[in-house]
């Protein structure tokens, strides 16, 4: 996926407004000023002449004397750290049909909760062919009230989130999470 490059400020000689609303390193408003003053003050400062906006007060744009490369790496810093704090959820399907033997039962209800304890969210996806169509409500429920029956067995009902239900004629599908316990 490719990332949009973010467009940078019109910094020092890019900027070409003839009249600038000038703010210092320090952050005090200077006031208007002209572009050839603005650069000079930068330049004596050995700092650059930054654009923040490009229609301030009366369609003046708005600049700040600042060392532009630092800002740049502190933002970057910033949206790398944001992004170490993010999480993300991890969604595994597990298909089921109401005609499912004991055994692959079983094993498919270990397979959840060991996703389930790796702090994966579980779509559990209930699929109804041909003549079972007729008989789903009942049999969706069983097997539903089945798989909550068997979460209470291994003591992990206590924790656990429903996110949704979905009916969606021959689908039925139910998502599942634990809850985060604080330690």
């Amino acid at each position: 996926m490719k990332e949009k490059k973010e467009l940078l400020p019109l910094i020092n000689e890019q900027i070409r407004a003839p009249r600038l609303q000038l703010i210092n390193h320090l952050g005090e408003n200077i006031g208007n000023v002209s572009r050839a003053e603005a650069l000079k003050l930068a330049e004596a400062a050995n700092l650059d002449l930054v654009v923040l906006s490009q229609t301030g007060k009366e369609n003046i744009p708005v600049v700040k004397i600042m060392n532009f490369g630092k800002e740049l790496y502190e933002k970057k810093k910033k949206q790398s750290e944001a992004k170490k704090k993010q999480k993300v959820i991890q969604v595994k399907e597990v298909k089921l049909s109401p005609k499912i033997g004991e055994h692959d039962y079983q094993t498919k209800i270990s397979h959840i909760l060991e996703f389930l304890h790796d702090g994966k969210h579980v779509k559990i996806s209930l699929f109804f062919r041909g003549r079972e169509n007729m008989t789903k409500q009942e049999r969706g429920q069983e097997l539903f009230d089945k798989i909550n029956k068997s979460f209470e067995a291994h003591n992990v009902l206590h924790n656990l989130v429903q996110e949704r239900d979905t009916n969606m004629g021959q689908i039925w599908s139910r998502i599942y999470y634990l809850k985060e316990t604080k330690q």
